[in-house]
């Protein structure tokens, strides 16, 4: 294991322990809108997260979703979500989770992703293979969408949320199941250790996948991230099991 990764992982878990620590108490409410909720928890994950990075690693950048922190110019950048699933979470639904991934040069190169209520984290670094607390995993071999479980994901605007509606109803009659989780990072994590086939979503920002793409890309399945004009770093994506196609 590098030390990236090990730094990684130990940081997931403190913050995974701070989520867990306060779940189901008084929540600080940052922002409220329609669609999304900020916590003043997901400051102060994203501060712990970035403590424990940039103190190891003080030349590197940090790119989460409560801001920026460290060397704007390095060709390290830490990419986090330090709660990926905030309506989950404020709501009381025990489906959430941190995400840490490390870009070098715009190449993903470590993913970590724990869930702190079921304690399980799931590991990966560039051209190993991921593992799942520390037991080696690997995708589902399904290759017929009629047997296949997917997860849909709504986003935040009603431009994002028609579209995603339509593709639902084009997709829901040709699979065995549709799940709606609320956790991109979690979605894909299940891709690839076999719980899912399958994950779509017309709005989702880097934050919430980095981890999970290179999870996903390292059991041999599939993404397709199609960039969005509204916006830096955020993307429609279709991701799978490497399997199956929706054509």
């Amino acid at each position: 294991m590098s030390q990236y990764l090990e730094t990684a992982i130990d940081a997931a878990r403190k913050a995974g322990t701070l989520l867990r620590d306060n779940y189901e108490t008084d929540l600080v409410v940052n922002e409220l809108h329609d669609h999304d909720i900020k916590l003043d928890l997901d400051v102060r994950s994203q501060e712990l997260i970035t403590d424990c990075l940039l103190k190891a690693f003080p030349e590197h950048a940090l790119y989460g979703e409560e801001g920026l922190a460290g060397n704007s110019e390095s060709d390290w950048q830490w990419v986090v979500d330090p709660i990926d699933g905030t309506v989950n979470y404020f709501y009381g639904i025990p489906h959430f989770c941190v995400s840490i991934a490390l870009r070098h040069q715009q190449e993903i190169v470590v993913g970590v992703i724990y869930d702190p209520m079921m304690d399980e984290l799931w590991a990966v670094e560039k051209d190993g293979h991921p593992t799942l607390n520390g037991r080696e995993i690997q995708g589902s071999s399904r290759d017929q969408l009629k047997d296949t479980v997917m997860t849909i994901g709504f986003s935040k605007t009603k431009e994002s949320m028609d579209v995603g509606l339509k593709r639902y109803k084009e997709i829901a009659y040709k699979v065995r199941k549709t799940r709606m989780l609320g956790s991109a990072a979690l979605a894909l994590a299940y891709i690839s250790c076999g719980r899912l086939d399958a994950y779509i979503e017309e709005s989702i920002s880097l934050w919430d996948v980095a981890a999970g793409i290179l999870l996903v890309e390292s059991v041999g399945g599939k993404i397709e991230l199609t960039p969005l004009s509204s916006s830096d770093d955020q993307f429609a994506i279709v991701a799978t099991n490497g399997k199956i196609t929706f054509d």
